[in-house]
């Protein structure tokens, strides 16, 4: 079943709609202002890549040239790059708190705890 996403001329924001076959006419009315004049957009779409694939793309030396180690900051966004590049199922709740707190500058953790080698 498709999903085509629309454009209201209107308020200018975006409605998807689901049709049951490609082949059915479908007569777009934006979800936010019920308008009715809707230009229909070129969908994104998205390939599936192998385990493999992914950790290849993370070990490129060429990702890692923007990041500055002494930069909070600068190890968040590769570490939400990262977490991006491994998928839906990669982190979750406590793998976005990890990342904000890296990224506010607060230190990570109290220091009291011995990390297991």
């Amino acid at each position: 079943m498709p999903i085509y996403e629309y454009r209201c001329e209107k308020c200018r924001r975006t409605t998807s709609v689901l049709t049951t076959r490609v082949s059915e006419k479908v007569e777009a009315v934006c979800a936010h202002c019920g308008g009715k004049k809707m230009r229909r957009l070129m969908s994104r779409f998205a390939m599936p890549r192998s385990e493999e694939s992914r950790m290849e793309s993370l070990a490129d030396p060429s990702k890692m040239r923007d990041m500055d180690e002494n930069d909070p900051k600068s190890v968040a966004r590769m570490m939400k790059r990262m977490g991006k590049e491994m998928g839906d199922g990669f982190g979750g709740a406590e793998f976005d708190e990890a990342v904000a707190e890296i990224e506010s500058g607060g230190d990570f953790g109290d220091g009291t705890e011995e990390e297991d080698l």
